[in-house]
């Protein structure tokens, strides 16, 4: 035992299992998100309200404290979002003093550009006005929250990743990055996507968020909630998300795993309202969130990389 006189040094308490990973997954984000903006001219931030793009930007915030985040966030709305994933996006944005850039998905298809899919869901049309709103801002580096545990299609990408003149991304022509270093290199209209958190997983995801006390929309928090069964996934009754005649509704305790179009992405069944009970299912999990609750994700085999080649994130 220590005496009173002692001149020993207190011993510091053990540091919470995990967390010498997340400081050095955050130190890796952080790092690449400075290195973007120092080496690109006019970058941007993917940022949707779901919870890698909000972990994404929170890095962002920390990397350049006390100053203004510089660079402004873009969200391609295709019209079919959760109402809360939105209201929580726009009180994100005006909290921080942000600029957001918004892509339409409604407004290319008003105008003729696009065409509603057979099935109803808008994910995939993302692509074209991504592209368009790169092209009319001319944004030369784009932050997306991608991991690579999500899907074997990102599992391929590299933290900085090459876009061609069409916005395409060739997964047979990927740059090495040893050691840490970043080809950043590209040529006339041609861009960048940068990952900051590639290398998280979402066990790590909902770690920080806990470590953090990061806010989130309230539907990834189990709540009451009136669903349907299709393809073996719950889904929301919404607007842009009908049952069938077959398709009994029915009230559950559900909450999202990852946010999309509510017609294209299901909840699980869950009773975590908290943090420390999320990160119980998390762990227990055994198939990646997209696996689990995306329907566009299972149009193939390939569909994530397929989408991917032709420009989307």
């Amino acid at each position: 035992m220590t005496s009173a006189l002692s001149t020993e040094a207190p011993t510091a308490p053990p540091a919470p299992a995990g967390t010498a990973v997340l400081a050095r997954l955050e130190a890796e984000a952080i790092h690449i998100i400075r290195e973007v903006v120092a080496e690109f001219d006019r970058p941007a931030m993917l940022f949707s309200g779901g919870k890698d793009s909000v972990v994404m930007l929170h890095l962002a915030i920390k990397a350049f404290a006390p100053g203004p985040v510089p660079f402004p966030v873009v969200h391609i709305d295709t019209g079919h979002n959760f109402p809360e994933v939105l209201e929580f996006r726009d009180r994100t944005v005006e909290r921080h003093g942000l600029r957001l850039v918004i892509g339409s998905v409604q407004e290319l298809i008003d105008t003729g550009a696009l065409q509603e899919r057979a099935d109803g869901t808008r994910n995939p049309l993302q692509t074209v006005p991504l592209l368009n709103t790169i092209a009319d801002h001319r944004f030369d580096a784009l932050f997306g929250g991608a991991r690579r545990d999500e899907d074997r299609a990102r599992a391929k990408e590299r933290i900085l990743s090459l876009r061609d003149e069409f916005g395409q991304w060739d997964p047979r022509n990927q740059r090495p990055e040893l050691w840490n270093l970043y080809n950043g290199r590209y040529r006339p209209g041609q861009h960048v996507r940068a990952f900051p958190i590639s290398n998280w997983t979402e066990l790590d995801i909902w770690r920080y968020i806990a470590l953090e006390d990061i806010a989130l929309p309230s539907l990834y928090y189990a709540h009451e909630r009136e669903v349907f069964h299709r393809d073996n996934m719950v889904r929301a009754v919404g607007p842009h998300s009908l049952p069938a005649e077959d398709e009994p509704v029915e009230r559950l305790w559900v909450r999202y795993r990852t946010v999309g179009d509510m017609s294209c992405t299901g909840a699980v069944r869950s009773s975590a309202t908290t943090n420390d009970l999320v990160l119980n299912e998390v762990a227990s999990a055994t198939v990646t969130e997209r696996g689990a609750t995306r329907a566009d994700d299972r149009l193939s085999e390939a569909a994530m990389e397929d989408r991917k080649k032709d420009g989307y994130f």
